[in-house]
């Protein structure tokens, strides 16, 4: 197996939970401790996977089927891993990911009942034997992140990357409930965060998983 020198941490969560904030404030933390990060996201990162991006948050596209849903996000994923993410690791860099195949299995597998098993073996083919380090769930209420991210996109004047948030309620505590189930499931790998308090309690949460993260890779 491929020997890679830097720490993979992925961030997952329903829409609304602060991913974006808290990654950002967690690269500062981390640069400011001198230490080479790389922030990125899925679906998107690179030039290509971008494109893709666009398909499937444009709210126009309400007929794409959650089949084609699937491959677009495993196509993305494929390139975003070829372009961003393996090089970063490569040299021994730690990259902040929004969103990875945990995504996959909550939103297609959970949110739109596609097969669980199918998903599996396309995110492995898709991530190229890449596996984060440290996945973290930012578990919030599913009404308030609701509120939260349309806020938001009302704000960024982002409608047009609203067709999730359109969604009914019940798809949306799917989505939560799948990602607690999986760290049920994987509690080496899957740390859950409350993320229902104040920026600075969930950053300080997040930070300390992390150090503690980065000084198993190192030991």
């Amino acid at each position: 197996m491929e020997q890679l020198s830097g720490v993979f941490i992925t961030f997952e969560g329903i829409e609304g939970c602060g991913k974006t904030t808290q990654i950002a404030r967690l690269a500062e933390s981390l640069r400011q401790q001198h230490l080479p990060v790389v922030v990125t996201r899925e679906p998107g990162g690179c030039a290509i996977s971008d494109k893709i991006r666009a398909i499937l948050l444009d709210a126009d596209n309400s007929a794409i089927t959650p089949e084609t849903e699937l491959l677009l996000y495993a196509a993305a994923r494929a390139q975003h891993i070829s372009e961003v993410i393996r090089p970063a690791l490569q040299q021994g860099k730690i990259v902040l990911c929004d969103r990875f195949c945990d995504a996959t299995i909550a939103y297609q597998g959970c949110g739109r009942n596609l097969d669980i098993t199918t998903i599996k073996e396309l995110n492995n083919y898709a991530c190229q034997k890449i596996t984060p380090q440290l996945t973290l769930v930012l578990d919030i209420d599913v009404n308030t992140g609701l509120t939260r991210a349309r806020s938001r996109n009302a704000k960024s004047q982002l409608q047009n990357e609203d067709r999730f948030e359109a969604e009914s309620l019940n798809f949306h505590q799917r989505i939560r409930d799948a990602y607690l189930d999986l760290s049920y499931k994987e509690p080496q790998r899957i740390a859950v965060i409350d993320a229902s308090g104040n920026q600075d309690d969930v950053h300080n949460r997040i930070y300390a998983a992390v150090v503690h993260s980065i000084s198993t890779a190192n030991n």
